[in-house]
């Protein structure tokens, strides 16, 4: 079964013009930001979720777990990861969690990678 998408205010895509980030890339604080994201995408399946949300134009409200070889639980770990790191966002609906890409978090990721 197919993740059902459904439209959450400030989930989906990144407006397309957005101010810039202006936060160092280099210095002890970027090190430590860049080392805490990269703890989050530290494992491959916080990697296969998070390139399964960014494909979505709206929240994941539905069984990613169909969409990944792992138990409810597991997964819901690693969504638990990455939330806790600000590379996604959960929003309650009635009796479930509705997921979606942060997506000033993910660009924060690639430009400090991109600084090495």
């Amino acid at each position: 079964m197919t993740p059902t998408p459904k439209a959450i205010p400030g989930c989906g895509p990144a407006p397309v013009r957005e101010e810039p980030d202006l936060r160092p890339v280099e210095g002890t604080e970027a090190d430590e930001e860049l080392a805490a994201l990269a703890k989050a995408v530290g494992h491959p399946a916080r990697v296969q979720i998070l390139r399964l949300l960014a494909r979505r134009e709206a929240c994941v409200c539905g069984d990613i777990v169909d969409e990944l070889p792992l138990a409810q639980s597991t997964v819901s770990q690693h969504l638990k990861v990455l939330k806790d790191a600000g590379l996604i966002r959960g929003e309650i609906d009635g009796p479930r969690v509705c997921y979606c890409i942060e997506p000033r978090a993910l660009r924060r990721l690639k430009s400090l990678v991109g600084s090495l």
